[in-house]
């Protein structure tokens, strides 16, 4: 079976995100760092359960809070300066994706 878009766009984020969020200097990467990693998780698994699911709207809604969250999380790594600009770009450039795909799955659960 093939992966939604959305779906592979995350675990690709999380390919790519997760070893970042592991090499945070130790005061940020037990509190910020684990907090962006167990989200990236959760909205992976809350995509995928949500594929399967019949009333998908609510749990989708619930997924946008949690990726709005990690947008949120992403701006204040970039403000700490515990990652370059570059990746911060990257980071938003991904979670953005990952939104408007959320985003168009939800405006077609509406209809």
């Amino acid at each position: 079976m093939e992966n939604l878009p959305v779906i592979q766009k995350t675990y690709d984020c999380i390919r790519w995100y997760v070893p970042i969020l592991s090499k945070l200097p130790r005061h940020h990467r037990y509190t910020l760092g684990d907090r962006m990693i167990a989200s990236l998780y959760d909205l992976l698994e809350g995509l995928i359960t949500a594929r399967y699911s019949r009333n998908k709207l609510p749990l989708l809604e619930t997924l946008n809070s949690k990726l709005d969250i990690l947008r949120y999380q992403t701006r204040l790594m970039q403000d700490f300066e515990l990652i370059s600009g570059q990746r911060y770009e990257n980071a938003s450039l991904l979670l953005h994706e990952i939104g408007l795909d959320l985003g168009g799955w939800i405006k077609q659960q509406r209809r």
